[in-house]
């Protein structure tokens, strides 16, 4: 039996965070925006910009990242933007400092973003991504490596448990 009990919703500016104030660092966004080189490809950004004409531009952060969210999300222009409005690890990922109730940008600009933005550019954020991922990985076995020379002993990170139910055999059904 379902029983409705009677609670009245608290105002929005009384509704308490599941996070007490503070993000995440295990949020997949987060994650997401520490792998990312921002600072590395802003300047060419910037190049695509006049220094006499025009509104500000938006950072390239704001740019690349409210692309990423659309992208990742399945979303509209409009919708991006109003899951960006309603989420603070959103707002962190695109550069924000604070979470704020505005919009930060209008749907039409992502339009903006897309001429300048292309693929030859997205492919050398990625080709940086990788790049020092594995130059990461290389000085952890590198890391490894030089314990083990010094005869130190790798301690181990738990148990391996292989099942081989699953695994494809070359067994004769045909009897001889």
């Amino acid at each position: 039996m379902y029983r409705k009990e009677e609670q009245p919703l608290p105002p929005p500016e009384k509704f308490e965070l599941p996070f007490e104030g503070k993000l995440s660092p295990n949020n997949r966004w987060v994650i997401m925006a520490e792998l990312i080189p921002w600072d590395d490809f802003e300047e060419e950004y910037a190049k695509l910009f006049s220094a006499e004409k025009g509104a500000p531009a938006k950072l390239f952060r704001m740019a690349l990242g409210t692309l990423i969210i659309k992208e990742k999300l399945g979303t509209s222009d409009r919708e991006t933007i109003e899951q960006i409005r309603e989420n603070p690890y959103l707002q962190y990922f695109i550069g924000l400092n604070c979470y704020q109730q505005e919009p930060p940008l209008e749907s039409s600009m992502l339009v903006h973003f897309r001429k300048r933005i292309d693929g030859e550019l997205i492919n050398k954020i990625n080709k940086k991504i990788v790049k020092r991922e594995i130059d990461k990985s290389d000085k952890e076995v590198k890391k490894k490596d030089c314990l083990q020379e010094k005869g130190e002993k790798i301690k181990n990170k738990g148990k391996l448990i292989l099942d081989a139910t699953c695994a494809p055999a070359d067994i004769n059904t045909q009897r001889i």
